[in-house]
């Protein structure tokens, strides 16, 4: 991919950087260059067309920004890394800034991949929400901005064209319609209402509406319609009649659009009262979906918006796949453009160009304002309920890492533990654990706590994992006792733990916190900035513990047991459960009832009634 990197331009003696020297060096060919301080710490890495131009342009000018300044004054070595192409650099400047996170690059996380939509491939396409890698065979749409947007869509199409969302185990073992179905949400394909053929249609007409052809999909539906109508078959023609005005309600519901079916992501980089955001504003089939406000890593206030939009532009599409169109607000330099278009090729860059777009653009410009608004007051608050908790509590600083555990099971079935975290005042769900609980007596709350707790804090104690200033344990005096056992066998007792414990009747509100080390119980009033950090923290353990449990119950009651028996496909499952009722008819089967099943000999028969049995 490239040639190996030249040696570092070092420092003279009295820590001055030597940049003239090291400029004789320098190739003319495409590159990655990366700048270190005196301690070989990473400030920057960046790329160019024409490395001796490009870092030449340090050294040799002036009017730099004051970030830009800054940096050079720390400089202390430099090396660059030759590629072949313009294409090469940016995949590499790409990777070096995600591996040496340098100070002084503008940089933006985005941990989640973007939800989609997927036709999963088979006779009747499943049409489910998709976060994650592709497969070759399914069919995916996006991406959606958020989750709400993809489910949202899945509803409409759902509605209007009858596609499945169950899951495969569900669908192959299915012997009778199930609710969706009774409510016109599905036209029940896994028990033969309706043929491949007929399936197959309506999901090429959904694919057709996710990839934008709305006017062909609706066109289409009404002249279906009226043959049908034609044809005297009304209720056939009510049908999708109703498709079509389900279709019509929601592209009027668009509050900007396109008169084209395009494709375009719409990029506004504002920079107010020290706060930098882009917002990614996504049109796909000329419809508005929504959009989506990211903030650099780094502090990059003193940024040119064409720098912040730039590094954006570098960052998020080599891994997203970029739409037909971007329009931006700010100019992107003409490397940047060569290299993306080489990279990706087809994609055109810009200002706004006509109304709709300068629409878009408008509309983003001000939710970039909004979000930059919401999360200074949401600093603000973090702040001051921070200092209350940390006043209420007698501590030297306020708690910047706390971190929350609790239980959820169904009388002792599918027992989770979570532990989510809170940082700063803001939840990192980046770092949240959900704990499986197993080996211990069903319902013991006791024990899957010190299991849960066991489990995250062993690591701490071999300094693999980061400390708590605060622990939070969902629950009473015995949870809580529990916690300080544990962190005492682990050597940890010095971390300070709060136990908190509903309130008479669970009323929110009024809970009773034991803290560590104080004898007595404490409540604080409902009006207490710290208490309403603790409550929403312990919120968010329940709610995540919660989901956990229920995937977990899901998971263990949506598998048959007819599916641990060797012979026993989906078909012959099938024929099983519907032949005598369910799962609860075929335990109750004799050898002679299960082989008077088509398909199942005698030598199957008892093969199933001694797996089950």
């Amino acid at each position: 991919m490239s040639s190996p990197p030249s040696g570092p331009a070092s420092a003279e003696s009295g820590g001055g950087f030597d940049a003239r020297a090291f400029l004789a060096t320098l190739t003319e060919d495409p590159g990655v260059y990366r700048m270190f301080d005196a301690e070989g710490r990473p400030l920057y890495v960046g790329k160019a067309k024409n490395l001796k131009r490009r870092v030449s342009s340090y050294f040799q000018k002036s009017g730099h920004s004051p970030r830009i300044a800054l940096m050079l004054q720390q400089v202390a070595s430099v090396e660059t890394t030759a590629t072949r192409s313009e294409a090469e650099a940016l995949l590499l400047e790409n990777t070096l800034i995600k591996k040496l996170a340098p100070r002084y690059n503008i940089l933006f996380r985005d941990d989640k991949s973007y939800p989609y939509i997927v036709l999963a491939a088979g006779d009747f396409p499943r049409l489910a929400f998709h976060r994650g890698p592709f497969d070759g065979r399914s069919r995916y749409f996006g991406p959606f901005p958020n989750a709400h947007a993809v489910r949202e869509s899945i509803h409409l199409l759902q509605k209007t064209f009858l596609l499945r969302t169950c899951e495969d185990t569900v669908f192959a073992n299915r012997s009778r319609p199930c609710l969706l179905h009774q409510i016109h949400r599905c036209k029940a394909p896994c028990v033969g209402l309706v043929s491949p053929e007929g399936y197959a249609a309506d999901a090429r007409l959904a694919e057709l509406f996710l990839r934008g052809r709305h006017a062909e999909v609706i066109d289409g539906l009404t002249a279906a319609m009226q043959k049908s109508s034609d044809e005297l078959r009304f209720e056939q023609a009510a049908a999708l009649r109703d498709q079509v005005r389900a279709l019509q309600a929601v592209l009027h519901r668009q509050y900007v659009s396109s008169a084209r079916d395009e494709d375009a992501d719409v990029l506004a980089a504002v920079v107010a009262g020290g706060e930098v955001c882009i917002v990614l504003a996504m049109v796909r089939g000329g419809l508005h979906l929504g959009d989506r406000a990211f903030f650099p890593q780094a502090e990059a206030a003193q940024a040119d918006p064409a720098d912040v939009l730039e590094a954006f532009v570098s960052q998020h599409y080599i891994e997203h796949p970029p739409p037909g169109r971007i329009v931006a607000n700010a100019a992107l330099g003409e490397e940047t453009l060569a290299a993306f278009a080489a990279v990706k090729g087809g994609v055109s860059a810009g200002p706004p160009r006509n109304e709709p777009e300068r629409a878009w653009m408008a509309m983003a410009e001000k939710n970039a304002l909004l979000a930059i608004d919401a999360r200074r007051q949401a600093r603000a608050r973090s702040g001051r309920r921070l200092e209350a908790l940390r006043d209420a509590l007698d501590l030297a600083e306020p708690p910047a890492r706390i971190e929350c555990f609790d239980i959820s099971h169904t009388m002792g079935e599918g027992t989770v533990a979570s532990c989510v975290v809170c940082v700063d005042g803001a939840m990192r769900k980046s770092d949240y654990r959900r704990y499986n609980i197993a080996g211990i007596e069903p319902g013991d709350d006791y024990a899957a706590m010190r299991q849960a707790l066991t489990r995250r804090y062993e690591k701490v104690a071999a300094g693999e994992g980061a400390e708590p200033d605060l622990i939070l344990i969902d629950g009473g005096k015995g949870q809580h006792r529990v916690a300080r056992e544990v962190l005492a066998e682990l050597g940890l007792e010095h971390l300070l733990s709060i136990g908190v414990a509903k309130g008479e009747e669970r009323k929110p509100g009024c809970e009773t916190l034991f803290v560590a080390g104080r004898d007595e119980a404490i409540e604080w009033p409902p009006d207490h900035p710290g208490f309403h950090l603790v409550q929403e923290i312990r919120d968010e353990a329940h709610r995540f513990a919660i989901g956990g449990h229920r995937a977990r119950r899901a998971k263990a009651r949506g598998h048959s047991r007819l599916e641990d028996v060797a012979g026993i496909g989906p078909a012959k499952r099938k024929r099983l459960l519907a032949q005598f009722g369910g799962l609860q008819g075929v335990l109750a089967a004799t050898v002679e009832d299960l082989s008077r099943v088509e398909g199942i000999g005698r030598a199957l028969a008892e093969k199933i009634h001694k797996e089950l049995h």
